[in-house]
């Protein structure tokens, strides 16, 4: 067991890059719900077993450097794909009547947590991360007719970079988030799930 409490780098820094061309890239592959963690326990895909644990105030990136065997030229990496993010722009509703304002964000509120949908507000931005199909969102979104504010579709990856650790473990996350979102690939399906049978305990069980 390898204890990584702190990243050597990225693969995208000169040194590594060159260090993976020449050497054997070994990836801890993370599913979106393990990696905004700080700590957490798993195998790379070569084997290589990793404890993370990482300060609260941060969180992997993919293509970070996690373990690196100067003999075998072995580097261990984060392999993250982060789902797209819904990018709600709320910059237009500032030349509105305070009421008017007030209305249009308990509308938007309402209609995002209707769907049950998580989101992060920093600034005048409002992020959803992608948890059903890009076009039922959308759909969603244009029945709403939210006026006023503008919608885009953003990579995780390049969201995640601008918040927080905290922010980015609520947006993908959950702020529920435990080990018992289960390995059977539909982590993504706990939301609607976890409430309605009485068996989360028996999904922590790591494999």
């Amino acid at each position: 067991m390898i204890l990584v409490e702190s990243t050597l780098g990225n693969l995208r820094d000169p040194v590594w890059a060159e260090r993976a061309r020449t050497g054997h890239v070994d990836h801890l592959a993370l599913e979106q719900w393990e990696a905004p963690k700080n700590r957490l326990r798993k195998a790379s895909e070569g084997g290589i077993e990793l404890a993370i644990s990482l300060p609260r105030s941060e969180h992997l990136h993919d293509g970070d450097v996690l373990h690196y065997d100067e003999a075998t030229a072995v580097i261990v990496v984060a392999r993250i794909a982060l789902k797209e993010v819904l990018v709600i722009e709320l910059e237009g509703l500032e030349s509105l009547s305070p009421a008017e304002i007030l209305r249009n964000c308990f509308e938007l509120g309402h209609g995002l947590g209707n769907q049950h949908w998580p989101a992060v507000i920093k600034g005048t931005t409002v992020y959803v991360p992608l948890s059903v199909d890009r076009k039922v969102m959308t759909s969603v979104m244009r029945t709403h007719a939210f006026k006023h504010v503008k919608t885009s579709f953003a990579p995780g990856e390049e969201i995640a970079a601008l918040l927080d650790a905290k922010e980015v473990r609520l947006l993908f996350a959950g702020a529920d988030a435990t080990p018992h979102h289960h390995h059977s690939g539909h982590a993504h399906d706990h939301d609607d799930h976890q409430d309605h049978h009485g068996h989360s305990h028996d999904h922590k069980h790591h494999s």
